[in-house]
């Protein structure tokens, strides 16, 4: 097996996951539709934890398919990029970036900074896999739904969509292959402009000087130092939102998102259930009595 048949064999095995139950951790049933509301205001911090969790079972999984086997076996990489990586006899390596996503939030907050120059091989993807408890807010996790997708192409949508000289730079990360392994840089980041009306139409005369090319992002050492001209020269500040998966806009996240907010899910779509977790707390009580069977215990169960 070479590269890509090892990324398409284990890509199989990942889009199976959908209705996997993780028995990792389990959520009890609320004992009052009052303390499922209680809940559902803090089930999204579990997603830290599971993201981190899933990791490690993904590699699990994929190493249970023996065909691996006759060529090495998958490892989860902590600290490193990707999360997950074939260790073996093939190159160049083969690797997942996992990421979880728990729908009921408000977006896909994971972030997905890594360089366009990391994915010149086109051996690198990100399995992104949406989880919700069984029932909603108790229970195991159990998959939803999963998407893998090329990790270069969603590094070049974002750097189309953010950048915007010289009012948004995308700036790669530093040569650092000769530091330790712990302080080896691989993240983009995105500062935006902060200086003054003058100041900024400076600045586009500088950017209206690189020619119509210079408008068109590029990860190149060249590129990348025009763009710090302007930064060391203008005001900017780093944004913090920068690369967040549900803003690049890339189209086969868009589609996987759809997906996911049109499953069913104990009666209702993910999308109905996502705006009652986000109404008034009576609203979120009636519902969870109708669908999740959550009722008030009896006085006995309560002191139990």
């Amino acid at each position: 097996m070479d590269t890509p048949q090892i990324i398409t064999s284990a890509t199989v095995h990942l889009e199976k996951l959908p209705g996997h139950i993780f028995d990792v951790l389990s959520v009890a049933k609320p004992v009052s539709p009052a303390a499922g509301v209680n809940l559902a205001k803090v089930i999204s911090k579990l997603s830290p934890l599971l993201g981190n969790l899933i990791e490690f079972n993904i590699v699990e999984i994929l190493n249970e398919d023996k065909e691996f086997g006759a060529f090495g076996s998958w490892i989860r990489q902590d600290p490193g990029f990707p999360d997950a990586i074939f260790q073996g006899t093939v190159d160049p390596i083969p690797g997942f970036e996992v990421k979880a996503w728990f729908p009921l939030s408000t977006e896909i907050t994971a972030r997905f900074k890594d360089s366009q120059n990391h994915f010149v091989n086109k051996n690198i993807y990100m399995a992104l896999l949406a989880w919700l408890p069984e029932h909603v807010i108790y229970g195991r996790p159990r998959i939803l739904d999963v998407a893998v997708i090329e990790g270069g192409s969603i590094a070049y949508v974002r750097d189309t969509h953010y950048h915007n000289p010289p009012d948004y730079l995308v700036l790669e990360p530093e040569d650092t292959r000769s530091r330790t392994r712990n302080l080896q840089q691989t993240n983009t980041n995105g500062y935006k402009w902060q200086g003054t009306q003058e100041k900024l139409l400076d600045a586009q005369k500088v950017v209206e000087s690189w020619g119509a090319e210079g408008r068109v992002y590029k990860p190149t050492i060249e590129y990348q130092t025009l763009l710090r001209q302007l930064l060391n020269r203008y005001s900017y500040r780093l944004d913090t939102n920068f690369a967040k998966i549900d803003r690049i806009g890339h189209p086969d996240i868009e589609l996987f998102k759809r997906r996911v907010q049109d499953t069913i899910v104990e009666g209702m779509t993910v999308r109905q259930w996502s705006r009652i977790s986000g109404g008034n707390d009576q609203i979120i009580q009636q519902a969870f009595s109708q669908f999740l069977n959550i009722i008030e215990a009896d006085a006995d169960k309560l002191v139990k």
